[in-house]
């Protein structure tokens, strides 16, 4: 009999602390972390891919895709951070028109394709240097994706960077060149990634100055 109520004790103790432990963890958990949020302006000339990308990453359907005429704005979500991206079409008419959508950017994201010819890089460089001089997008991190890798003539990473002259638009800023391709979307999500590393960088710098 004694033995029967030292087991019965045993288990009523076991069953409190169980149910003490259930309570405190139901009661004490701890609320998810958020994840920071970062605006970025996502730009390039017309037909590189960008709507494709943004929605890709989104999970949306992409057969009613359309050209972008002004502007779209998305929000990513990655494992690290929210992305806020707006896209800017990239037209002969809309290009003239981009500095007004620059304020409140925090990133800028500008789409290549590697098959560009020789001339169009240079006019895409041309276009690239006029943005990042305005002045709601100086010093910010840069992502170049340089996007269509499985274009039959696509450029490598060395030769993009050497000409769109990316040592001297750089200017300073934190800034990554990163290859794509059309048919393989994570090869764009981290590209994607890589700038988020980047801006968590640039905060925790900022975050450290006296």
């Amino acid at each position: 009999m004694p033995n029967l109520c030292e087991s019965c004790g045993f288990l009523v103790g076991a069953c409190r602390i169980c149910f003490y432990t259930c309570c405190q963890a139901l009661c004490c958990k701890q609320p998810p972390v958020s994840r920071p949020e970062y605006s970025a302006v996502c730009l390039g000339l017309s037909n590189v891919g960008k709507t494709t990308i943004l929605t890709n990453l989104c999970g949306e359907d992409e057969s009613s895709i359309v050209p972008t005429v002004g502007f779209s704005i998305k929000a990513i979500g990655f494992d690290d951070a929210i992305l806020s991206i707006k896209e800017l079409g990239g037209g002969d008419k809309v290009r003239q028109y981009w500095n007004r959508y620059f304020d409140g950017a925090e990133a800028v994201i500008f789409v290549v394709d590697s098959a560009s010819t020789e001339d169009q890089l240079q006019m895409i460089g041309d276009e690239m240097k006029a943005a990042l001089c305005n002045n709601a997008l100086k010093g910010l991190p840069l992502l170049v994706l340089a996007h269509c890798q499985d274009k039959e003539g696509a450029r490598s990473i060395e030769e993009i960077t050497e000409l769109l002259d990316l040592e001297m638009i750089g200017d300073g800023r934190p800034w990554i060149v990163h290859a794509s391709s059309i048919n393989d979307s994570s090869t764009v999500r981290s590209g994607f990634t890589r700038l988020i590393q980047l801006l968590i960088g640039v905060d925790e710098v900022d975050s450290n100055r006296i």
